[in-house]
């Protein structure tokens, strides 16, 4: 019933699809330091909708079909400081990350299918928010 080689093919085949997948992961997770703020924006699913610079750094925004996230990026990474980052969906309570981080603060995400959406975020006292947007 099990008998020829067409079962040990398909096993190597299905081991050789598995190792490249652990490669791939194991690739990621080395990676240089450097990229990371490349991939702070890759936290949030969607696609980036609005950015709000500010002096220290600046409030991303991301939306998919019924989600928005939300990060606050520092502009130069480096020694703990005060960050937070705000997300509220019109008619709904705020979805906050606040805290002492080097990078960013966030991602925060909310549920807003036809909902506008707020958001603030800070770093190091200096602060850049939206009104009511993607409405």
């Amino acid at each position: 019933m099990f008998g020829g080689t067409r079962g040990t093919a398909r096993g190597t085949r299905l081991l050789g699809h598995l190792l490249a997948v652990l490669l791939a992961v194991g690739a990621l997770t080395l990676a240089a330091p450097g990229t990371a703020s490349a991939a702070a924006g890759s936290l949030c699913s969607g696609r980036p909708t609005k950015t709000v610079g500010f002096a220290t750094g600046e409030l991303r925004l991301y939306r998919s079909r019924q989600y928005v996230c939300a990060l606050a990026v520092a502009k130069v990474p480096g020694p703990r400081r005060a960050m937070s980052v705000s997300l509220q969906p019109r008619g709904g309570r705020p979805a906050v990350d606040r805290g002492n981080f080097t990078r960013q603060a966030g991602p925060v995400t909310v549920h807003a299918l036809n909902r506008c959406v707020r958001a603030t975020g800070t770093v190091a006292g200096r602060s850049g928010s939206t009104g009511w947007v993607l409405c």
